[in-house]
């Protein structure tokens, strides 16, 4: 308890809005079951192999499982972290978190399919894999856009939700007393999550062109995500050091 109590307090020093709340709520612990269950939906096989080319088969999908787990788990992590910095249990907080959890659900099929459909065709195409040893997933140039649009539909809906998080966070700053440093990193990641959302809209726009060009574009546009993330917080960062930070060390040496 003591480990964990020193570990919450390093994560909390190391973030810019104090957390107001350490203890795990009901409406959080429902939302690591469900996130629990999401993750469930996602392994790679619950039978143990019979043979070796059934382990070579269960390796396979370990590479989709991880991206899968990553995209969840960053998710299970926005999440937590909010419930920590702001500790609302409001019922417009609950009801949008009871979507957040539900469109997750909704999502992970979607991302387990695109993700080893991914992989599979990475591996076909660069080690010459057979496909009918894959079981690899088919789909048609019809269902592309489709499949796309599925997925996108699914990332936005979990960042717009977010950015109602924190808007909603932002919008109840004097009941929380947040300071001014709070409430610009608050509307700093509610930013992010607007930036996040933008590129599923993006995706779905594309995907909706139909167009060859435009359905490859709809996935491989997901790559870039960092690049206006970073030059975002990079801006944001600078502005609250000169805003903040410096104002606070002028102010310490004139007292």
């Amino acid at each position: 308890m003591f480990r964990k109590h020193i570990n919450t307090k390093k994560k909390e020093q190391k973030d810019r809005i104090v957390w107001r709340s350490h203890e795990v709520t009901r409406i959080e612990a429902f939302s690591d079951a469900v996130f629990a269950f999401a993750l469930t939906l996602l392994i790679v096989s619950l039978e143990v192999p019979r043979s070796f080319n059934d382990l070579l088969y269960n390796m396979t999908g370990f590479l989709p499982f991880a991206l899968c787990f990553l995209l969840v788990f960053y998710v299970w992590r926005v999440q937590y972290i909010f419930f920590r910095r702001y500790g609302l249990h409001d019922a417009y907080t609950i009801s949008i978190n009871g979507i957040l959890i539900f469109m997750v659900l909704f999502f992970v099929y979607p991302l387990k399919f695109l993700s080893t459909f991914l992989t599979q065709s990475w591996m076909i195409g660069l080690f010459h894999a057979d496909a009918n040893q894959l079981h690899a997933l088919t789909i048609n140039e019809r269902q592309e856009p489709m499949l796309m649009f599925i997925y996108s539909g699914g990332y936005l809906g979990i960042f717009i939700l977010f950015t109602l998080m924190y808007y909603h966070a932002w919008k109840k700053r004097s009941e929380l007393n947040l300071t001014r440093s709070e409430v610009f990193e608050t509307r700093t990641d509610l930013y992010s999550h607007l930036i996040m959302a933008g590129f599923g809209l993006t995706s779905i726009i594309l995907a909706l062109i139909g167009t060859i060009w435009a359905i490859s574009l709809s996935g491989l546009i997901y790559a870039f995500i960092p690049i206006p993330l970073l030059l975002m917080y990079r801006r944001r960062d600078k502005i609250h050091r000169i805003k903040f930070e410096q104002f606070g060390k002028v102010s310490a040496e004139s007292e």
